[in-house]
C-alpha cells in the first residue's frame, strides 16, 4: 500500500512538474495596464459657438491648438508612466475642424516632463504621437520642462484648469457660465482634436506658447475654446 502511495505522489508530483516545464516557455507575459488620465485641450478659435461665429471664423482663425495629457496611472510597453505629463502644441495651415474628415498640414512641438527619466521621456513622446497622429504633422522639435497640472475640485476665481509647462506653456480655463451663450444657438462646433471621453467645454483665461520651434508665439485669451476630458488608452 505504501510503495503504492508513493509511486501515486510521484506520479502526480512528475506531471505536475512537466506541466510547469512545459509552461514556462509559453507563459504568456503580463498585460501592460493600461493608461488614464485627464486632458486640456485649447484652441485659438471658439469650439463651443453658433454657426455664423464659427463661419466667420474659419480661415482666419483656429491654426493653432494646445493639447495636455496629464496621466494618472498606466505603463506603455512596459514602462510607467504614474503622475507624468505631455504637451503638444501645433500649428496647422489651415482651421482645425474635424481633423478626421479635414485634415490639416501641420507642425508641432512636443514638451515632455521633466520628471521623466531617459526612457519615460521617448514613451511620452510615443505616447503623445499615436494619440494625436492626425494632428502633428511634422514634430519639428521636442523639449523638456517642468510641469503641473491643476483641476480645482470647484470652478472658482482660479478657474476649472490651471496648465503649466515651465515657462513655454501657460493655460487656465473657467467653466462656462450664462453669459458665455451669446446667440443662444450654441454647440459643439469643432469636435476634440483627440479621442478622449466626457469632453466638455470650457472658457479659455489664458492660453500661451511661447517656446521655439513654430517660428511663432500665441496667446489666446477669453474666448470658449477649451476643451477638459479624461483619456483611458
Amino acid at each position: 500500500m505504501f510503495a503504492r502511495l508513493s509511486l501515486c505522489v510521484l506520479t502526480i508530483a512528475g506531471l505536475a512538474g512537466a506541466t510547469i516545464a512545459a509552461r514556462s516557455p509559453h507563459q504568456a507575459a503580463p498585460q501592460p495596464s493600461k493608461l488614464s488620465g485627464d486632458y486640456v485641450e485649447v484652441r485659438s478659435c471658439d469650439v463651443y459657438t453658433g454657426p455664423c461665429f464659427a463661419n466667420a471664423e474659419m480661415y482666419l482663425g483656429g491654426r493653432e491648438a494646445i493639447m495636455a495629457w496629464s496621466i494618472r496611472s498606466g505603463a506603455l510597453d512596459g514602462i510607467k508612466l504614474d503622475g507624468l505629463k505631455v504637451v503638444a502644441v501645433v500649428e496647422a495651415d489651415d482651421t482645425l475642424g474635424d481633423v478626421h474628415k479635414f485634415p490639416q498640414a501641420a507642425h508641432s512641438v512636443l514638451i515632455v516632463d521633466q520628471a521623466a527619466d531617459a526612457a519615460q521621456r521617448d514613451a511620452l513622446v510615443h505616447f503623445a504621437k499615436s494619440k494625436a497622429a492626425g494632428v502633428l504633422g511634422e514634430t519639428v522639435n521636442v523639449q523638456v520642462a517642468p510641469m503641473s497640472v491643476e483641476f480645482p475640485d470647484e470652478c472658482s476665481s482660479r478657474g476649472c484648469s490651471v496648465v503649466h509647462a515651465g515657462e513655454l506653456v501657460n493655460i487656465q480655463t473657467r467653466c462656462l457660465g450664462g453669459k458665455d451663450h451669446v446667440c443662444g444657438n450654441e454647440e459643439l462646433y469643432y469636435p476634440p482634436l483627440t479621442t478622449v471621453n466626457d469632453a466638455r467645454p470650457a472658457f479659455t483665461l489664458a492660453g500661451a506658447f511661447s517656446g521655439k520651434g513654430l517660428g511663432t508665439t500665441f496667446n489666446e485669451a477669453n474666448r470658449r475654446s477649451a476643451y477638459l476630458a479624461t483619456f483611458t488608452e
